[in-house]
């Protein structure tokens, strides 16, 4: 395991100890894999995390934030079929229509095509989103995904952005535009807090061995008050100090269009699809 700095009382104070205020602290990440190539952890029960199947954290299912997706409908005592404080980052809207739950998985679709009435600074692309009506505060957090095979993004995040502190983490994004598509960027992001008012990240990504796209892979989020751990099939890959992400977050997964980063989608690639078979939640004992 990642040993993790340890600040003292003095270095909170300023290393004078004159008690002037020091620097805000900023988590250091690390990545623990070179990348994603290596066999996936054996599943033995769905009980508990795929990195964990023995259970020796004494994990306990959060049901506000578990999900097979079985039937024909979302469900709208945990999920909202869009997010109701955002409309998408443009050109692309948001739409419930493109939110359908069939074949046991959740589907996220983004299309070319202009929906009626769309709002100033959309057009050409509708696109998907789901958050959860409950907000959460640490646990483990585990979905079974593929991602959609164009550069409009799949993702799954966390966020709250209430007006005294906003705060996120993205377990993942992925844009397979021909330039990124093995490529999965992890990332953690402050916008504001009462002590910080200008919008900082840390990030990092790791190459899979084939398009993300091509196949259905296990995600999970270890959220500590302590530690922020990513694991891909199970496999711990990165890890990092809990500075600043000790507020109750909503979960999100959606699709995005990135014209700066991904690159809008081909009109070959859509429609197209980001599929997530489930999503599972533990709190510890």
């Amino acid at each position: 395991m990642l040993l993790l700095p340890v600040v003292s009382a003095m270095a909170a104070e300023g290393a004078s100890g004159s008690g002037e205020k020091a620097p805000p602290l900023r988590p250091e990440f690390r990545h623990l894999r070179e990348d994603l190539d290596f066999r996936p952890v054996e599943r033995i029960t769905d009980a508990f995390p795929l990195s964990d199947q023995a259970n020796k954290a004494g994990w306990k299912p959060f049901a506000p934030m578990t999900d097979e997706f079985e039937g024909d409908a979302l469900d709208e005592s945990k999920w909202w079929d869009h997010n109701p404080d955002w409309l998408g980052r443009q050109p692309a809207l948001f739409c419930p229509g493109n939110v359908a739950v069939k074949d046991g998985k959740l589907h996220l679709t983004m299309k070319k095509e202009e929906a009626p009435e769309m709002p100033k600074g959309y057009h050409t692309y509708t696109s998907a989103a789901v958050k959860s009506k409950t907000t959460t505060l640490y646990g483990y957090y585990e979905i079974k995904a593929r991602a959609m095979d164009s550069a409009g993004s799949s993702a799954f995040w966390f966020y709250n952005n209430a007006p005294e502190r906003w705060t996120e983490i993205d377990v993942f994004e992925i844009g397979c535009s021909p330039k990124f598509k093995e490529r999965c960027f992890m990332t953690v992001h402050v916008f504001h807090t009462p002590d910080e008012h200008k919008h900082w990240a840390r990030g990092g990504n790791l190459m899979a061995p084939r398009s993300l796209a091509k196949d259905y892979h296990v995600y999970g989020l270890e959220w500590d008050k302590d530690v922020l751990r990513y694991y891909f099939d199970g496999v711990l890959v990165r890890e990092g100090n809990n500075t600043h992400w000790h507020q109750p977050l909503h979960m999100n997964f959606d699709s995005e269009t990135f014209p700066d980063w991904f690159g809008l989608p081909e009109d070959k690639d859509l429609p197209s699809t980001f599929s997530i078979e489930y999503v599972r939640a533990w709190k510890r004992e």
